[in-house]
Formats: C-alpha cells, structure tokens, sequence
C-alpha cells in the first residue's frame, strides 16, 4: 500500500488505514520511541497515543511543511519526549519558592533566541547531508553513540569524533560564541 493511500483513508477515519499505518510504519515509529523511552511497556503506550495522535491529527498533515516520514516521526518524538519529561516530573517532588523567578523569557531574549536560531539553520544547511543526518540521531532522534555506530557499521569512538568536528565546525560559522 503507497503512502498516498494511507493518508487517504486515515483522512477518511477508515480503521483499514490504522491497521496499514501500523504495518508499514509501525517500525518506524517503534525506532523512534524506543530511542528516548527505554521501558518496553511505555514504549508501547507511548506508540498507542501516537497513533490515536495521528488518527485525531491527520487533517493537520501538510505535505508543503514537510514529508510524510518526517510529521510521523515528529509526532512520535514529540509523544516519547513529553512521556520522558512526565515521568521525569514526576520523580522531581521538590517545590519552587513563590518568589522566585518566573521561567518565561523576556522580549529581549526571544528576539535573541530567534537570531541565534536562524543563523543555526543557516549554519546547518552549509552541512553536508551526511553531516545533519548524524546531528539529526544524536541530537533530535536523540539516539545513543552506540546505536548510531551500530547502526553505520563504525565505532563510537569515530562518531563521538565526527560530531565534535561538525559541531566545532557549527561554532567557527557561527562566530565561536559557543551556542551549538
């Protein structure tokens, strides 16, 4: 079955397009969630709420912003992570002070993380595809060095040392102020 059609009768709540989504790109996403989220039982919870996501979601799916692939293992990152941080609020049962800072930037930090971030993007895109793709699994799928070494068929070591090269690369274009 093509993606096309998946889309199609998941945007028609057809329940053939859950059973398709989970057959083609069940992998996919069980990959993702399993990189940040080590316990097989949230692994599965956390595949189940994507996939209602996606049910619930897929008329928000626009192919101009970007590919099937990428919005599936968008939502599924973002479900991991958000799954990690409950958990790792959870864990957390110390209190803040009443007065104590608020955590909300101000105007002037926005505008300068604004900056910085278009110049990261334009840094980045100055990267050969090979070179987002590893910062891509380190950084955003937040794969471990093993599982990236594994899986390219190298060692640690060489990865741990192409990502401090790229990165060290990121800083040079980006002035040396240090914020890669």
């Amino acid at each position: 079955m093509r993606e096309q059609e998946i889309i199609d009768l998941l945007l028609r709540h057809n329940e053939h397009g859950m059973e398709a989504l989970l057959q083609y790109y069940g992998p996919l996403l069980r990959y993702m969630i399993a990189s940040i989220l080590p316990d097989p039982q949230d692994q599965e919870d956390c595949l189940s709420e994507v996939l209602m996501r996606v049910w619930d979601k897929i008329e928000q799916f626009d192919r101009s912003r970007g590919s099937w692939n990428a919005w599936l293992t968008a939502l599924a990152r973002n479900a991991a992570l958000n799954r990690a941080r409950k958990a790792q609020a959870a864990s957390c049962t110390q209190t803040l002070p009443e007065n104590s800072a608020s955590a909300e930037p101000t105007p002037e930090e926005i505008v300068i993380r604004r900056e910085r971030e278009e110049r990261l993007r334009h840094a980045f895109m100055l990267l050969s595809s090979k070179e987002r793709m590893l910062i891509y699994r380190k950084y955003y799928y937040l794969q471990s060095t093993a599982q990236i070494a594994r899986e390219l068929g190298t060692t640690e070591r060489a990865v741990e040392g192409k990502l401090y090269r790229i990165k060290k690369r990121l800083r040079k274009m980006l002035g040396g102020d240090g914020h890669v």
